[in-house]
């Protein structure tokens, strides 16, 4: 057992049931905002952008919801996912720590994304949708709602944040072989994306410029078109609680308890997925595991934002939710980490943050990049940058054991892998790639234009 170093579950360890962290969560919701109204939402008012049974389960208080029998047997094509311990990394480290991740770009399309795509399409078939919208930056969440529409046969448009259009075109030729129709956004296909380009014909984009588009032709298809989210919802975290169901198992295979949870962080979803069964287990059963986000130093929503009302999209279009917020103006530097250039901040991972019950740090670009190379010579596998933010991390703590002296059992999610983000990998060999800091008075002006929501 001392020189295991996958620890693998079979088809019949599949969870049956995905874990809502409302149930257990001492901080109570927020209530989300119609844009228009600033008045609670009503289901009417979300049934436009969404089916009945993802509205359910967004105001959800049950502790855990039971996977869909047709969900589940998709899943199988690739989970449970393995459990990897970075033995040569931690000899290269020459560190007492034991790191372990969660491999989660063994997916069909390389990331954690199918773990929500699936059942989001799912309930959207079996509700009578024939279409969705979404958005995508990095293309990672593009390219697993792409597969998970041809397997239900729902067409799809996707409005691709600009930059990332342009530096990963790849990723929407996957999008495209999968029947997915993609639009580098801005786009003059929306009356927001017009109003933008005609302001500035080289507008790079951001996801909330792109949710703007996707969320737009939903609203204004006559009920011919729903809206699908990667990220943010409690609907979307929800799903992706499969990552850490299975990783509690495997931990037990393992014979070790993560002193240390770790996920990068965007807009929350594959780190409220390995997380948030973490966190259970600190709430209910005592345990007192660490739970770090790690973000990037251009989009410091935790870290440098404000927890306050803001729209969740740069049109002011869709619901307005209490989050960690930059301002819904923030317009972010051209990382290539392009799934983390986010204003804002899950409204679950928001409230728990805030409440000091999980922790959050920034790193910088060219810090990530080395640790993704170092996890590339040692494990074999080439990282997504944003995944690479949580290597960075756990590097981070293992080097901080090491200086102590102390044992320290880390777990990362390994989010995605990077085989269609080799042009970032270029830049870094090559020495173009840069740094960036969001100035603090670049994020007060974005935060000028907050809703104004009565306490």
């Amino acid at each position: 057992m001392s020189e295991q170093t996958r620890f693998l579950l079979g088809e019949s360890d599949l969870p049956k049931f995905w874990y809502n962290i409302n149930a257990d969560s001492p901080v109570a919701p927020a209530p989300v905002l119609n844009p228009q109204t600033l008045q609670p939402v009503t289901p009417d008012f979300l049934s436009v952008l969404f089916p009945m049974d993802l509205i359910m389960q967004e105001v959800s208080a049950e502790r855990f919801i039971e996977i869909p029998e047709e969900v589940r047997e998709i899943y199988k094509l690739w989970r449970p996912t393995p459990l990897i311990r970075a033995r040569r990394l931690e000899k290269f480290l020459d560190t007492p720590a034991h790191i372990y991740f969660k491999n989660e770009g063994v997916s069909p399309v390389g990331s954690h994304k199918p773990n929500t795509a699936i059942p989001q399409a799912y309930y959207n078939k079996i509700g009578g949708t024939k279409a969705l919208t979404t958005e995508t930056g990095a293309g990672q969440w593009g390219s697993a709602l792409s597969m998970a529409c041809n397997f239900f046969g729902l067409d799809l448009e996707v409005y691709m944040v600009k930059v990332s259009y342009s530096q990963k075109p790849y990723r929407r030729i996957m999008m495209e072989s999968f029947g997915a129709q993609v639009f580098a956004s801005p786009t003059d296909r929306t009356n927001y994306g017009r109003s933008l380009l005609a302001q500035s014909p080289d507008n790079p984009g951001s996801l909330g410029i792109a949710i703007s588009e996707a969320v737009e032709v939903a609203a204004t298809s006559g009920g011919a078109k729903k809206y699908s989210l990667g990220s943010v919802l409690n609907h979307v975290l929800l799903h992706q609680t499969v990552i850490g169901e299975e990783a509690l198992k495997q931990m037990d295979l393992a014979g070790e308890y993560p002193d240390v949870v770790i996920g990068c962080v965007g807009g929350g979803s594959n780190f409220g997925g390995i997380a948030y069964p973490f966190l259970r287990q600190n709430l209910r059963e005592g345990k007192n595991t660490r739970i770090i986000a790690v973000e990037p130093t251009a989009t410091p929503s935790l870290t440098k934002g404000a927890y306050t009302f803001d729209y969740g999209d740069t049109a002011q279009m869709a619901p307005i939710v209490k989050m960690y917020t930059l301002g819904h103006d923030f317009l972010p530097p051209p990382i290539h980490a392009g799934g983390l250039r986010y204003h804002g901040m899950s409204p679950s991972i928001s409230a728990l943050y805030n409440a000091q019950l999980i922790q959050a740090v920034a790193v910088k670009q060219l810090a990530t990049f080395e640790a993704a190379m170092q996890f590339t010579r040692t494990e074999g596998i080439v990282p997504a940058p944003e995944s690479a933010h949580a290597i960075r991390a756990a590097i981070d703590e293992a080097l901080d054991a090491k200086t102590k002296g102390e044992k320290r059992v880390i777990l990362f999610n390994l989010s995605g892998v990077g085989y269609l983000d080799m042009a970032s990998y270029q830049a870094y060999l090559s020495g173009k790639l840069e740094d960036y800091e969001y100035p603090a008075e670049a994020i007060q002006a974005s935060m000028a234009h907050l809703p104004k929501v009565a306490a």
